[in-house]
């Protein structure tokens, strides 16, 4: 009998941390694109309302992409969302509520904006690096900049492309690091 309630505690156990909200760690892009919204908001705004903040939420959406332009349509801040939540985040950063709950909140109704990560995006840039990638790779690359080469036939276009980019584009990523 002994075994059986324990076997039956640890599976309530697993249950309950199957069940409970993931941590704001779990949702990166979330708290990384919220903060800087936040952080804009605060730095030109004495008093935020949820006016002001759903307002900056889509014009900040309106210039992201990649994981960030996925959240925007989660939240229905893009132009191309089906439904519109913006109003759950809005309320709440207009009242200071620190991003990483917002984030939690928003991750326990949908669980898809928990989900989303930025991607790695150290590459090695030098010819021989470019070089030793295959070309979907380097397509990979100028996607990630929100870049394409158009016309590009062989493997050195797109390396020459990348490599005429990628001064201006590092600075970007830098610069976006920087601000998580």
């Amino acid at each position: 009998i002994i075994y059986i309630e324990m076997k039956f505690c640890l599976a309530f156990v697993l249950l309950l941390r199957a069940v409970s909200v993931s941590p704001a760690g779990d949702c990166e892009v979330c708290v990384g694109f919220l903060q800087r919204v936040y952080g804009s908001l605060v730095s030109t705004h004495q008093d935020l309302s949820p006016t002001l903040v759903e307002e900056e939420l889509v014009s900040a959406c309106a210039e992201v992409q990649g994981k960030e332009s996925r959240l925007c349509y989660y939240l229905g801040a893009s132009s191309d969302a089906a439904t519109r939540v913006t109003a759950s985040v809005a309320r709440p950063l207009s009242s200071h509520v620190p991003v990483e709950k917002i984030c939690q909140r928003l991750g326990s109704t949908d669980k898809q904006i928990c989900e989303l990560k930025y991607e790695q995006q150290l590459w090695d840039l030098s010819s021989a690096g470019l070089l030793s990638l295959r070309v979907a790779e380097l397509k990979r690359v100028l996607s990630s900049w929100g870049e394409e080469c158009r016309g590009c036939l062989e493997k050195h276009e797109f390396v020459d492309l990348i490599q005429e980019k990628a001064q201006q584009h590092q600075h970007d990523q830098h610069e976006h690091h920087m601000d998580l």
